[in-house]
């Protein structure tokens, strides 16, 4: 049987798969037991397009089924988060938004962490949040927001009541979403002649370098790297005037985009182009290293889980975090490995874990159970959390990373 040809979503060119990671869940779908029978799935595998070299998943998941009324994900629950919120929203009041006037928009603001600052700044604004939940959260910041997703038709409709607006941005969103071209249009049209369109979102560099394939996951359609960034930005009349790296997230850019001839490009578009391309980081070679890697840690983990189950040692999950989704499905590992996973977030607690079923329980739950090992989920946020969880390490207790590979601290 021939394998389907697969289009990329931004110029048409053919996607040559690299990496398959299996059945897997929707990785923000906590389940109450109940509901273990009716859960969705998908084939998770991300390609390379041959022609403009974005990287993208191979299978769409319709967008009702991840965003929704009952999504858990809270940006301001991190506070190194909320702080990052904060000076990028100051920075763009300052630099950005000195016209008479201005007008701000958001697409995917969440809870409202960022639009808080604009609105306490005075600024006239608007976030795009069509998960009901969060919005809501958003709103009793004073945040104004619209619960639709951002396309071209949203876009106008905005455009028509509110005028331009002279900043649209966006966090961990706009990699979501498989339409770019009815997005950019969006953009286009609602977009002020001298505005700028930032985003920022995981950045392909960074995966491939510490090997975070969690970072692939049904909600991140797409991996973005600079030189794929810019062949869309000029697919649809836009220029990457700006790049900056991010230590947020696991290793995130920060991308600026401008109608072309707007502005002049910054020298660190070139200087990141031209490490990407000392690199190969888009180069079929690259991509293919990266799978084998991939497959190296899931045999790591999984024999040393096992290992330490058979030795008798206890072992929790630490955060339920969206992207632990791939490597519990895609390494096999359920309640006979980690016995539950602790998690701040109320939506997720006395839940399972999308497929793999792992309990998830309040933060207390850590401390109580006093585990041998605590396997860290949310290892981007590891100098948070271990500061916060001295106590474990102090009685003994040893935290499991798997990124860049497979440790014990």
């Amino acid at each position: 049987m021939e394998e389907p040809v697969i289009e990329c979503r931004i110029c048409g060119g053919l996607v040559e798969e690299f990496l398959d990671l299996g059945r897997q869940p929707l990785s923000d779908a906590f389940l109450r037991p109940a509901d273990v029978d009716a859960e969705f799935f998908y084939r998770l595998a991300v390609g390379r397009c041959a022609s403009c070299t974005m990287v993208q998943l191979t299978e769409e998941v319709p967008r009702e089924r991840m965003f929704h009324e009952g999504y858990p994900y809270h940006s301001s629950g991190s506070s190194v988060m909320r702080e990052h919120f904060t000076r990028t929203a100051l920075s763009l009041v300052e630099t950005e938004l000195t016209a008479a006037d201005p007008f701000f928009v958001e697409i995917g603001c969440n809870d409202g962490v960022l639009l808080r600052t604009v609105a306490e700044a005075g600024i006239r604004h608007l976030g795009f949040e069509p998960s009901g939940g969060v919005a809501a959260l958003a709103r009793e910041q004073g945040v104004r927001v619209r619960g639709d997703f951002f396309e071209e038709s949203t876009a106008v409709a905005v455009l028509e009541t509110e005028g331009p607006a002279d900043v649209i941005y966006s966090a961990n969103t706009i990699c979501h979403i498989p339409y770019m071209d009815s997005l950019l249009r969006g953009v286009d049209a609602l977009l002020s002649p001298g505005g700028v369109f930032v985003f920022e979102d995981p950045y392909l560099g960074d995966i491939i370098e510490k090997t975070s394939f969690d970072q692939i996951y049904d909600e991140h359609f797409y991996l973005f790297s600079v030189r794929s960034v810019q062949a869309m930005a000029e697919r649809f009349g836009f220029e990457l005037v700006d790049v900056r790296r991010l230590p947020v997230h696991g290793g995130e850019v920060r991308y600026t985009l401008a109608r072309a001839g707007a502005r002049r490009p910054a020298p660190s578009v070139a200087r990141l182009l031209d490490r990407e391309r000392v690199q190969g980081l888009t180069e079929p070679e690259t991509l293919r290293g990266f799978a084998s890697s991939v497959t190296r840690i899931r045999d790591d983990l999984v024999g040393l889980l096992r290992s330490l189950r058979d030795d008798g040692r206890t072992v929790v999950g630490y955060g339920a975090t969206a992207k632990s989704a791939t490597v519990t499905n895609f390494c096999g590992i359920g309640p006979d490995l980690v016995s539950f996973v602790c998690d701040t977030t109320p939506a997720k607690q006395n839940r399972l874990t999308p497929g793999m079923h792992i309990p998830v329980r309040p933060p207390d739950a850590f401390a109580a159970a006093d585990p041998d090992y605590a396997l860290l989920f949310a290892w981007n946020h590891a100098e948070e959390i271990m500061a916060k969880e001295q106590w474990f390490r102090a009685a003994g207790g040893r935290w499991i990373l798997y990124v860049p590979d497979v440790r014990v601290l």
